[in-house]
């Protein structure tokens, strides 16, 4: 359609053109298409696919968390959200890591910074590593497959646990996780047929590092399940019935997925009374609380790869573990959801530190979600940190996918963190720690930096 307005033709694709960019062509003339005014504008569709849509939405771990809280079910959400009791530990763990402050070194050349490191020997992209969770089908149905195979993308170590949806063999079959930096987290059992089983089945499938999880004598009370009347599996009740009506995409995809299990231990134990496999009532009842250091020292003779143990250890417990030949520590307080109020692990890092030497491998979880608080970690003398609900709240979003993102994420904000300090690498980080970091004002008292060369400036 054309005017005519004085000696100027104006022409109209777009009847109604809404842009000032668009009018101002009209005025004097100009055809254009709105696409080509979007383009002027600098203007971007949104993506059509939500998992995208929602990828471009989160450029921070507390942004997953919120795309995942929408997503998930009340039940499920705070089930990997909560802590124990009154959730002191929960808390107090981010807030430990946050009482240190950063003080950078001036005028050094940081163009080639790079997070790559080795973890037990093996290379890794970053010294970051995807923490063991339990029922992570349920949290999404693509699962421990879809987490593995977002590690193998970011060049990051990932840990199965005892009580995945997944099992060992399935995990090591699939195609997407195929070239892993595949873990196995194990919890010791009453009947050590299924201790020696796991253990051997993760040696028969390429495991290359054993966990062993040593904070679960029992099972922690954890406030928010209760409240919720929360079940694994999910069952049907009021609040259930509610939360369908409220999430049915969440709802619908569990219906579409094969039934949730502990995959591990499906068919139960020999001589149990669970012939069909356990549930998450009985489940924590098969776990030794007599585990003591024989079992550790009985493991390391049976596992001939890497060894670790993980806990809320001490300096004392970390060299007692390295003298019956572990091969490194993970500090943990099972992110906040055992023992309520127990030390946060980023304080646990530089007195295990100075105990064990610099050789020995130390790692650190529980509070983590961003790169600068890796920094610090790192810094105070761990090896590596691992993070858990990061991921899944990734997972939430949008499945392998996410994962990655939250993994590179973590990364790129190591990366700006070392170079705002001045170093370029991570043993330059650890080498240059006692002088990087530094408690706050007003914080509990410090304890002494170890450099990662073994000696206390």
């Amino acid at each position: 359609m054309g005017s005519k307005h004085g000696n100027t033709v104006v022409s109209f694709r777009n009847p109604a053109p809404r842009s000032v960019v668009a009018i101002r062509a009209r005025d004097r003339g100009i055809s254009m298409r709105p696409g080509e005014a979007l383009a002027l504008l600098n203007l971007t569709l949104p993506p059509l696919s939500g998992e995208r849509r929602r990828l471009a939405a989160a450029h921070t771990i507390a942004e997953f968390r919120s795309i995942a809280r929408r997503r998930l079910p009340r039940s499920v959400f705070d089930y990997v959200d909560g802590g124990a009791n009154e959730e002191h530990s929960l808390r107090g763990n981010a807030s430990a890591i946050r009482a240190w402050q950063f003080h950078p070194r001036a005028l050094v050349d940081v163009t080639d910074a790079t997070t790559a490191t080795t973890i037990l020997g093996h290379p890794a992209a970053a010294p970051i590593g995807f923490a063991p969770t339990g029922y992570t089908r349920m949290i999404s149905p693509l699962g421990e497959p879809a987490v593995a195979a977002a590690a193998a993308r970011c060049g990051l170590p990932y840990v199965l646990s005892t009580m995945a949806t997944t099992s060992l063999e399935d995990l090591a079959r699939d195609p997407g996780a195929g070239e892993t930096d595949r873990w196995f987290q194990l919890y010791v059992w009453k009947d050590r047929r299924v201790t020696h089983d796991l253990i051997q089945r993760a040696a028969d499938n390429g495991y290359r590092v054993l966990e062993i999880a040593i904070d679960t004598a029992v099972s922690g009370m954890r406030v928010r399940d209760v409240r919720n009347g929360f079940t694994i599996p999910p069952q049907l009740t009021p609040g259930s019935v509610l939360d369908i009506g409220l999430k049915p995409n969440y709802w619908m995809g569990m219906l579409r997925s094969p039934a949730l299990e502990f995959a591990n231990v499906s068919g139960g134990t020999a001589g149990s009374d669970e012939p069909g496999g356990f549930t998450i009532d009985n489940i924590s009842q098969q776990f030794d609380p007599a585990v003591s250091w024989d079992d550790i020292a009985d493991i390391r003779e049976r596992w001939h790869g890497k060894l670790v143990v993980k806990g809320p250890l001490g300096p004392d417990d970390a060299v007692r573990a390295q003298e019956l030949g572990v091969d490194g520590v993970h500090l943990s307080n099972h992110g906040g959801r055992q023992l309520d109020r127990t030390v946060a692990p980023i304080d646990l890092v530089a007195p295990v530190r100075a105990a064990v030497g610099p050789e020995f491998s130390v790692f650190v979880d529980s509070g983590f979600s961003h790169g600068d608080d890796i920094a610090v970690a790192l810094a105070l003398g761990a090896d590596a940190v691992f993070v858990g609900r990061a991921y899944l709240w990734g997972l939430v979003a949008a499945g392998a996918a996410g994962v990655a993102r939250v993994g590179s994420l973590l990364t790129t904000e190591l990366r700006r963190a070392m170079q705002l300090l001045g170093v370029t690498s991570v043993e330059q980080l650890r080498a240059h720690g006692a002088s990087l970091v530094q408690r706050s004002a007003g914080s509990a008292a410090p304890h002494t930096v170890t450099a990662r060369t073994g000696h206390t400036p």
